[in-house]
């Protein structure tokens, strides 16, 4: 069976139905991921709709080149978010783009709530939404062990959330095949909401090939620059963990909810370090010879009290994924320095289904808050957070799961939410209601961030032009250059769910002849302009839900401590931000935030 890129899967969870329709003329120009996402989420979702609505939409896309080429494997998920308030946009790995593809889908439009949980079930050209309340309460892992044949024909997928989406919590996530995540931005929040515990696909087609001698030769280089050049070799050796000890020697690592830009004791959560004592496995996303999800030991006893002779008998090895991401979060913003007590946080926001990064920006804050008395021991039950105490923070994450009484809720709701109601503003360290990551390298990662459409580092690589300018001289007008031409390509290769991590890889030019040889013909300059569109359809629609740029604001607590730059000077961070609205508003976005208003943006209360 040949699936070309053109069918869309509608679901309707209330009713219990599910129908196809072919929009060739939409992947023909949008090509796919975030593009046909971007455009979906426009048409699908009401105007100023509560996120937990039954009416708002989940958007699932895959992209032209999955199943192709190596590296370009990641799904794409677009849905209103409940912690920001608008867009939501999350990328994940795992098999479930590629077994989309395959089961011949381009993209999955979710619609409606369901009274009883449920499952969506995907094989090939039948779908069907199916009541699942046995897996209701169950892990992630859990749901995948339930629903995944242990063999079988094809490629099989399981996304499934936990307790934390369960419960609404407005950053949980969901998981996909165990090892990876749509996170950051609350989609295991909008399932739960729906009562959609899990999705399982499985794809038994072929991916049609225009041009076969014209894609041997491509996929050849392809293959060849990700395996034997140095371009992705840090991926697979210590994977993202390696940034640890290369940001410390900047002074550009956040430690205790960023109140110092370096870590003293980074050498002991360092990628080498884990991959020293912890390491177990390797893997990779469907057609990936990277492997750069590295995978801890987290060994456990059973019934120590009983156990004699070789104690290795009786203890039960979980694997734990690990990346830099919630090492930092979990580890060196909470100043837990113990590699084990790093991974048994990380593998308890796994459990349930949250996003490890927001996780530790709560935490952090509630400890510093803690600490300032801005709460009390009444507010969390009982515990007291101290840097360093893992098993505290185990207990704190397990109440904001439950949301166990109102400090909890709004701790559940993100640092924002939690710092508008119990104070502590200056040091809640989010950027346009998201938190940050740990990247604290100058102006291009903070304003990158705020100004990106997903808030996120990964939005426009604020972090490396940073690092470039750290070397050269780089004005404040050239950095809100590359923001702006770096976030509008990044769009392309998210349509194209190309892996971040293959950005050098796939260059402008190795992009072009990748599409030529499947029969798509596009120049540099068209694929830019897209670019630039799909980011105007993803601020179109955060615009229309309220989101006011001129209203976000830097925590205090980002300008009070030094980065490799120096401390951050709110007048350059106003004319950068300036300067991109006035350049977004000349490219024809109608609904820009007023100008007059931004230079207050960034004035410390």
């Amino acid at each position: 069976m040949n699936v070309p890129l053109e069918r869309i899967l509608y679901v309707d969870l209330a009713q219990r139905t599910t129908w196809a329709v072919n929009r060739p003329e939409l992947f023909a120009k949008y090509l796919g991921g975030t593009g046909i996402a971007s455009k979906l989420l426009l048409e699908e979702c009401p105007r100023k709709v509560d996120p937990f609505s039954p009416n708002v939409p989940i958007i699932l896309a895959t992209g032209p080149l999955v199943g192709l080429f190596p590296c370009i494997a990641k799904g794409v998920a677009m849905f209103k978010s409940p912690l920001t308030g608008n867009l939501g946009e999350s990328h994940a790995g795992g098999h479930f783009s590629t077994a989309l593809r395959l089961a011949g889908y381009g993209a999955v439009v979710i619609k409606g709530a369901s009274e009883r949980p449920v499952t969506l079930r995907i094989d090939n050209g039948n779908s069907l939404v199916e009541y699942a309340s046995s897996l209701w309460g169950l892990s992630p892992m859990e749901v995948e062990i339930a629903l995944k044949p242990p063999n079988g024909e094809g490629t099989h997928s399981v996304l499934s959330i936990g307790r934390a989406g369960e419960n609404l919590v407005y950053y949980s996530g969901a998981i996909v095949d165990r090892y990876h995540h749509f996170g950051r931005l609350g989609l295991g929040a909008v399932m739960g909401s729906k009562k959609l515990k899990a999705i399982q696909v499985h794809g038994t087609g072929q991916v049609p090939l225009a041009r076969p001698t014209e894609f041997k030769a491509t996929y050849d280089e392809a293959y060849h620059r990700v395996v034997e050049s140095d371009l992705m070799k840090k991926y697979h050796n210590f994977g993202t963990p390696a940034n640890v000890l290369e940001l410390n020697a900047l002074r550009a690592l956040p430690s205790r909810n960023f109140s110092k830009a370096v870590y003293d004791k980074a050498e002991e959560v360092s990628g080498e370090q884990f991959a020293e004592e912890l390491l177990e496995r390797k893997i990779s996303c469907p057609g990936c010879p990277i492997a750069c999800v590295h995978l801890g030991g987290l060994r456990t006893s059973f019934a120590p009290e009983h156990e004699r002779g070789r104690k290795e008998i009786y203890e039960e090895m979980e694997l734990v994924p690990y990346n830099y991401e919630p090492i930092f979060a979990l580890g060196i913003n909470l100043d837990v320095s113990d590699r084990k007590a790093v991974l048994r946080l990380i593998s308890r926001c796994e459990s349930l289904g949250l996003d490890a990064i927001m996780a530790g920006a709560v935490l952090g804050w509630a400890t510093e808050a803690l600490e300032k008395s801005s709460i009390t021991t009444n507010d969390t039950l009982g515990l007291r957070p101290v840097w360093g105490d893992d098993e505290t923070y185990l207990k704190m994450i397990e109440n904001i799961c439950e949301v166990r009484n109102p400090f909890y809720v709004k701790l559940a709701q993100g640092v924002a939410a939690a710092a508008e109601k119990y104070g502590g503003k200056d040091f809640a360290v989010s950027l346009g209601k998201n938190s940050p990551a740990g990247y604290f390298t100058g102006y291009g990662f903070v304003v990158g961030t705020l100004v990106g459409a997903r808030h996120s580092h990964l939005s426009n690589a604020g972090y490396h032009i940073d690092q470039v300018a750290l070397t050269k001289t780089v004005s404040p007008d050239e950095m809100v250059k590359f923001l702006i031409e770096e976030e509008d390509w990044l769009n392309i290769m998210n349509s194209l769910v190309a892996c971040y991590f293959s950005r050098n890889v796939y260059d402008k030019q190795s992009v072009i002849r990748a599409l030529q040889a499947i029969g798509i013909a596009r120049t540099e300059q068209e694929l830019m302009k897209l670019g630039k569109e799909i980011f105007h359809n993803l601020y179109e629609f955060k615009l229309r839900e309220g989101f006011d740029l001129s209203k976000e604001t830097v925590p205090r607590r980002l300008m009070e401590i030094e980065s490799p730059a120096g401390c951050l000077d709110p007048k350059v961070m106003q004319r950068m931000i300036a300067q991109y609205v006035k350049i977004r508003r000349e490219e024809g976005l109608t609904e820009a935030p007023q100008e007059k208003r931004l230079m207050d943006l960034l004035t410390p209360k």
